[in-house]
């Protein structure tokens, strides 16, 4: 019987993608483009000063769509600072975590962050405290989550210094506040040498000077 000749292999096809290349990056939403780009507005140049048609424009989107996700500039500025407000509790949150147990630590953790992005070109402060000072109505929902945040604030600083074993732990959580505050506008103030650079370090020595002895 005659040998039969073996039929032909087909070559695998070539994979349309490198195995070892990264997908590519899906295109935002146009309200997600609204929101990224209202967050670098706002913050740079403050809320006020930015107009609706500004942000469409560099976001490349259309007005109806930006009043399709928000019903107002007040509504989306309002949610600039949420997110803002996400933003700093996840950098507060992770030097906590870096530090269980030691509020001292802690704090100075956070704050030498502070002390290093605050002397930054294009460091603007803390948005939060830039809105509250751009809207003194109390009825403004920027004004409303400023707030919030802030009190929030006081009062986690407010526990971390009651388990410092302090003296007047109030006294030394208004007195940090205080000194947070005075560094995100200071920062806006001077040069890379100003006094915001140095918070970590008067935040320690406030501490120091509330302990017992």
């Amino acid at each position: 019987m005659a040998n039969k000749t073996p039929p032909a292999t087909v070559p695998a096809a070539a994979p349309s993608v490198a195995p070892n290349s990264a997908p590519a990056a899906k295109p935002l939403l146009a309200a997600d483009r609204i929101r990224k780009t209202a967050r670098e507005m706002f913050y740079r140049d403050g809320i006020r000063a930015v107009g609706v048609d500004a942000i469409v424009n560099q976001a490349g989107v259309t007005k109806p769509s930006l009043y399709r996700s928000f019903s107002s500039k007040d509504e989306l500025a309002a949610t600039y600072l949420r997110d803002y407000d996400a933003e700093f509790w996840a950098r507060f949150d992770a030097a906590c975590a870096a530090h269980p147990g030691d509020p001292r630590a802690q704090l100075l953790d956070y704050l030498t962050g502070l002390s290093q992005r605050a002397v930054l070109t294009g460091y603007r402060g803390c948005g939060l405290t830039n809105a509250a000072v751009e809207y003194p109505e109390t009825d403004h929902p920027a004004r409303a989550v400023a707030e919030e945040h802030k009190r929030e604030l006081r009062r986690r600083l407010n526990d971390m210094t009651a388990g410092m074993g302090v003296q007047e732990p109030q006294a030394l959580a208004d007195g940090l506040l205080l000194l947070i505050e005075g560094a995100f506008v200071s920062s806006q103030l001077f040069e890379a040498d100003g006094p915001a650079g140095r918070v970590a370090q008067m935040a320690d020595r406030l501490i120091q000077a509330h302990l017992p002895g």
